[in-house]
């Protein structure tokens, strides 16, 4: 996201290259292309990292589909070429406005923080084992078992 929600997040993530100091890119969660991992990885489970950085959001956008030549597609495209040509659909979702970086068991994260959680979960396919609120190892909610 090249706009200041955009650069809000970088700041709060520190999202800046190690050895470039570069801005890296942000955007908002794209289910197709995790969806498209998850299916071509074999993946059955996902971690949330950083999801205190959304604390201060009061709306969230998801991206489950893409406008390609003026109809929705909800696949990820097998050619790059057409991937370019590829908008993203949002669905808005609202924010939670509290800090999560204390939380410590799932049950008490705030109602709309597991609703963008669950909705996650659907658009990627599989559950959500990890929710990491903080930078700090400690900061990890084990939602479900990875194993």
């Amino acid at each position: 996201m090249k706009d200041e929600i955009g650069n809000q997040i970088r700041e709060r993530a520190h999202e800046f290259g190690t050895t470039t100091g570069r801005p890296r890119r942000c955007g908002w969660f794209d289910g197709v292309a995790a969806r498209f991992s998850r299916r071509v990885n074999g993946f059955t489970g996902i971690a949330i990292t950083r999801f205190d950085i959304l604390d201060i959001m009061p709306t969230l956008k998801v991206c489950t589909g893409y406008k390609l030549n003026g109809k929705v597609i909800n696949y990820f495209p097998a050619n790059i070429n057409v991937l370019a040509k590829c908008e993203p659909v949002y669905e808005e979702v609202p924010g939670w406005l509290t800090s999560t970086e204390n939380v410590g068991e799932y049950k008490d994260l705030p109602a709309a923080a597991k609703n963008y959680v669950k909705r996650i979960e659907e658009l990627a396919g599989c559950p959500a084992n990890l929710i990491c609120v903080g930078p700090a190892r400690e900061q990890t909610i084990e939602k479900s078992p990875i194993i």
